[in-house]
């Protein structure tokens, strides 16, 4: 199945429920956390204002999710990001967190990638499995999906990247983000 990359647009209308543009029906909180882990964006509007409310509602669905003890964000975490909201280093704090996203997607996806291509225990009877329980694990651990955009390619697939070249880049964005903080 091909992943739409067009935004889903969600209404809220003045009664706070939520109306799927796309089609033609009210959803849930959980339905909109459900599209977003299946890789569409959305964009969630006030219908009479125009106004962009995506980021209020991504919020409460972290907190209902955080309250229900599906907890991912450790208190430190969240301490360090309320404190970054009353210090000079908060203006830095949304491309740190951007970029620690990043790299975590690429290294998925070349753990996935290498695994296929570099490994000697490709050659090895049962591999199949073993990668299929691999993918299976990481889908588990991203929500049951694949985030956008890192679906491991087959091995015949793309150019072979070995392991200095990724030593290289992720001594590259260490350097970046340690320049970010001073």
């Amino acid at each position: 199945m091909a992943e739409d990359k067009k935004t889903l647009l969600i209404k809220r209308y003045a009664s706070r429920r939520l109306y799927n543009t796309e089609t033609s029906d009210y959803v849930t909180l959980e339905d909109i956390a459900g599209f977003i882990r299946e890789g569409r964006d959305v964009q969630i509007v006030d219908l009479k204002s125009g106004d962009d409310l995506t980021r209020q509602y991504l919020l409460q669905i972290i907190a209902e999710h955080e309250s229900r003890g599906e907890t991912m964000l450790p208190v430190g975490v969240l301490t360090d990001l309320v404190r970054s909201y009353t210090t000079s280093a908060g203006a830095m704090m949304p491309q740190f967190l951007q970029m620690s996203f990043d790299m975590l997607r690429d290294g998925q996806s070349k753990m996935m990638e290498n695994m296929v291509r570099v490994s000697p225990l490709a050659k090895m009877p049962g591999f199949e499995a073993m990668q299929a329980q691999q993918e299976a694990f990481i889908k588990a651990m991203t929500g049951g999906k694949w985030p956008a955009g890192t679906q491991p390619a087959p091995a015949d697939e793309g150019k072979d990247e070995d392991l200095t070249e990724i030593r290289r880049q992720l001594a590259d964005l260490q350097n970046k983000l340690s320049r970010m903080g001073k």
